[in-house]
């Protein structure tokens, strides 16, 4: 086990989650206070995500971005910000024999545009989502081709923010360790394990020690599990010698019956972590693990 776990809170993602829970928040002021909350419950990484005020939408806008980042600065200088830069990559392929008719949902756009809110606000953390995925059921995906990814990465490099690559199965992993054997990655490499995301890689012991098993030897790393398999996760993921991540994106409920806010979430990641014998990471801490430049 590491001496220090990081606690990153996933505080509202851009799933259909809106209307399962009265506490996923909205509005940059909710997001904010939310991500205010985590950080106040012992999470040293807010990662953000924006919606549209109105509809509860995820949203690209630069604007609403900006709104939330200064929102949490103007209370909390200490948390690192993690913004996602996943958005801008949803094909939805058309029904039956006309796949090129493509859906209502579908919002691609190429790694400039999806990086707008990160060159603007340089923040210490993005997320970049390391390969294609069949996402659910029906007949959406989440494009990222080898070409695009390594665009990203370059640009992100540029742009002085250090990447948190997202891990959805395998093969994406694979294409991870790629980007850093092209120095397009600086080390050392920061990974997140994402479980039970059908239809990536699921979540059981089994595929979080095989996936901890191919990481560079210099990686940092964390993970995460949806829904009732996140609790697990971070006891596991913290065995493991890792990092842990939880949040309203990845599960709404506290337990059975009982709706969640980020706080109690984080609270009860903390408690996991301590009744295993380690600590939680403070902000400060988790830069020095994570080797970001220190607070001005």
């Amino acid at each position: 086990m590491n001496p220090k776990i990081i606690i990153t809170c996933a505080v509202t993602g851009a799933g259909d989650t809106v209307g399962k829970s009265p506490n996923v928040p909205v509005t940059p002021e909710q997001i904010a206070n939310s991500a205010l909350e985590a950080a106040a419950a012992g999470a040293a990484v807010v990662h953000c995500h924006v919606r549209e005020p109105k509809t509860g939408k995820g949203s690209r806008r630069v604007d609403l971005y900006k709104d939330v980042m200064e929102r949490i600065r103007a209370k909390n200088k200490e948390v690192i910000i993690n913004l996602t830069a996943g958005m801008g990559g949803d094909l939805d392929v058309g029904p039956g024999e006309t796949p090129m008719k493509w859906g209502a949902g579908t919002d691609l756009v190429g790694p400039v545009e999806r990086l707008l809110h990160v060159a603007e606000l340089r923040p210490e953390l993005c997320t970049l989502d390391c390969g294609s995925l069949n996402f659910g059921d029906g007949n959406t995906m989440v494009v990222q081709t080898p070409a695009q990814l390594r665009e990203q990465a370059r640009l992100i490099k540029s742009y002085g923010v250090k990447p948190e690559m997202e891990i959805f199965d395998s093969g994406n992993l694979w294409f991870a360790k790629q980007l850093c054997l092209e120095g397009l990655i600086d080390s050392p490499p920061l990974f997140q394990l994402c479980l039970g995301i059908p239809w990536g890689a699921p979540y059981d012991t089994e595929t979080m020690a095989y996936q901890k098993a191919q990481l560079p030897k210099d990686a940092i790393w964390a993970a995460f599990g949806i829904g009732r398999n996140e609790f697990p996760a971070v006891a596991q993921a913290v065995l493991l010698g890792g990092h842990v991540r939880v949040g309203l994106e990845d599960n709404l409920w506290l337990e059975k019956g009982v709706h969640a806010t980020n706080g109690k979430l984080v609270e009860k990641a903390v408690k996991i972590i301590e009744l295993l014998g380690t600590k939680v990471a403070t902000p400060d801490e988790a830069r020095a693990i994570l080797q970001l430049k220190p607070r001005a």
